[in-house]
């Protein structure tokens, strides 16, 4: 092999063979530094694109991988993952994954624990406004539920009375 190696830093570790030359784990540690703050695997993504603009792996494209998992993190009781991407056989792989974390919004992990309260006014009036295409003579808990479960939000939603933070603030933005 022409190169083999790795760098580690605050938080982070990279290290690969089989690379066209030292520069794709170097561009991997400096974009992970450079998109601090942002949700982590955002932050991989963007390293897997910078890495593989820097050359990436002698033999080409194929598959590309991204699991994050936080204790009590993933969906309901169900597991600690938080995403988990994988596109396999594909030219370009790495820009495939960067389009699907575009499409999983941040209200569709729940994180136990973590479910917040508000005013029954304030959940009230964000939740009838979006899920007024119910019925106007059902309640406003009615209808929240019913949108819940379509949205697939239902461990994030208690009526009217309890609403996750996250799925407020979407509610609110529509």
């Amino acid at each position: 092999m022409d190169w083999a190696g790795g760098l580690t830093g605050p938080g982070y570790a990279t290290q690969g063979n089989i690379l066209v030359s030292e520069a794709t784990v170097a561009a991997l540690a400096s974009t992970f530094v450079a998109t601090t703050g942002r949700p982590l695997a955002e932050r991989l993504l963007e390293c897997l694109a910078a890495a593989q603009a820097a050359g990436g792996d002698r033999r080409g494209q194929q598959s590309a991988a991204l699991l994050v998992v936080e204790h009590d993190g993933g969906y309901a009781a169900l597991s600690d993952v938080l995403v988990d991407l994988r596109v396999d056989d594909h030219a370009t792989p790495v820009p495939s994954s960067r389009v699907s974390t575009r499409c999983i919004p941040s209200s569709s992990v729940r994180r136990r624990g973590r479910t917040g309260s508000t005013s029954t006014t304030t959940c009230a009036s964000s939740s009838s406004t979006v899920c007024g295409r119910s019925a106007t003579t059902r309640s406003s808990s009615a209808r929240s539920g019913d949108w819940a479960g379509t949205e697939n939000l239902e461990e994030r939603i208690d009526g009217v009375e309890r609403i996750d933070p996250v799925v407020l603030a979407e509610l609110r933005a529509r």
